[in-house]
């Protein structure tokens, strides 16, 4: 199948079968390692992309469901001349250690900034509920994010 869809804001066209995940499309035949795998069933959000802003995981898509959409990875989160506010407030902030969850977590929190600007502490908890980490206790991450939505509201530029 010729698949077209935005992937990191750039048009892409590519012959696909549609019955391919779309975590091994991106992962093997693009490249794009940052989507980690470890449940493969949908239940740990390691493999988060935003698909048309909304945080989804590709290990459950198939990449037929891709035609037509726009993707983002972790690769596309930042501007070209550095971080994604909430890159560099995971960082500063202590909210990445193992690093294995962090690309699907801060999918969900660019999700949940995106599309809930004024998310309070509770709704970033549940932002962040379909997501597992082993190793910080959330308390970081959730830091993380409100740290960074307070930076985007003050006009932190992508």
């Amino acid at each position: 199948m010729k698949l077209e869809f935005v992937l990191n804001g750039r048009p892409l066209t590519l012959e696909a079968d549609p019955g391919t995940r779309v975590i091994d499309l991106l992962r093997r035949e693009l490249e794009l390692t940052g989507v980690k795998e470890a449940c493969g069933s949908g239940e740990c959000g390691a493999c988060s992309i935003l698909v048309d802003g909304r945080q989804l995981v590709s290990c459950l898509m198939l990449a037929g469901q891709l035609q037509g959409r726009e993707v983002t990875t972790i690769e596309g989160l930042a501007p070209p001349n550095g971080l994604h506010p909430l890159q560099e407030e995971f960082v500063a902030r202590g909210a990445v250690q193992c690093g294995f969850c962090t690309p699907g977590m801060l999918m969900a929190g660019a999700a949940l900034l995106k599309n809930r600007p004024d998310a309070d502490e509770n709704e970033i908890k549940k932002g962040i509920s379909g997501n597992i980490c082993r190793c910080t206790g959330y308390i970081k991450i959730v830091e993380a994010i409100e740290a960074a939505q307070k930076r985007l509201k003050k006009g932190a530029v992508l």
